[in-house]
């Protein structure tokens, strides 16, 4: 019998995508079934770039049913005791939000593969909402990489474009034998903790096991 364990807060993301989707979805009141949720695993969009970049980092997941979206943050007690109230949301964080959510509620299926004409009619729109951004340049992997996703979650959820279905989430991995999980984070955001003190071994999760 082979195992794979993994340490830290991306192996804890993966490790409750796998068995703890059920807690996300539930803490929103959606009762589809994990089973029939489409899954993205850190979906990149490229470094965060900067000023004038059209970048703008890496989700730690996104979950779709076929009633919500829900595009995901992961923080972690690291292992030491964590007792602060609130957790907020880094700026960068928040601005990778709410870009990709506009992204969500401009795109139409009669943009795939002309994400030039994507560019034409939306540009002056991402401009006004994003004056310090750029929109994904036609021919870029960012842009594939866009509508690969966008194209993905507009055929699984339903009510796709709704910004009402865009649920911004932010995951707090903890043990509760050390950690106080907190109860408030950024506005605009959601706290999902999970607690995971019975499935550690010796600091590490385990992710799968191979008979």
């Amino acid at each position: 019998m082979s195992r794979i364990f993994g340490y830290g807060e991306d192996a804890l993301t993966l490790w409750a995508l796998k068995q703890h989707t059920s807690d996300i979805l539930g803490a929103f009141g959606d009762q589809n079934p994990p089973s029939d949720c489409l899954i993205f695993y850190r979906p990149s969009f490229g470094r965060s770039g900067g000023v004038r970049r059209a970048e703008f980092g890496e989700f730690d997941a996104i979950i779709a049913s076929s009633e919500n979206i829900y595009l995901i943050e992961s923080k972690w007690d690291n292992l030491s005791t964590f007792k602060n109230d609130e957790l907020t949301i880094e700026e960068e964080q928040e601005l990778r939000h709410r870009i990709f959510s506009w992204y969500i509620t401009h795109w139409d299926k009669k943009y795939s593969n002309d994400w030039e004409s994507f560019i034409e009619e939306q540009m002056g729109d991402f401009q006004m909402g994003f004056p310090d951004k750029r929109i994904a340049p036609a021919d870029s992997i960012l842009a594939e990489n866009l509508q690969f996703i966008l194209t993905k979650l507009q055929k699984h959820c339903r009510r796709f474009s709704s910004k009402r279905n865009i649920q911004n989430v932010l995951c707090f991995f903890y043990n509760r034998r050390n950690t106080k999980p907190p109860s408030k984070t950024s506005k605009d955001f959601s706290l999902v903790s999970i607690d995971y003190s019975q499935e550690i071994v010796n600091n590490f999760i385990t992710l799968e096991q191979h008979v």
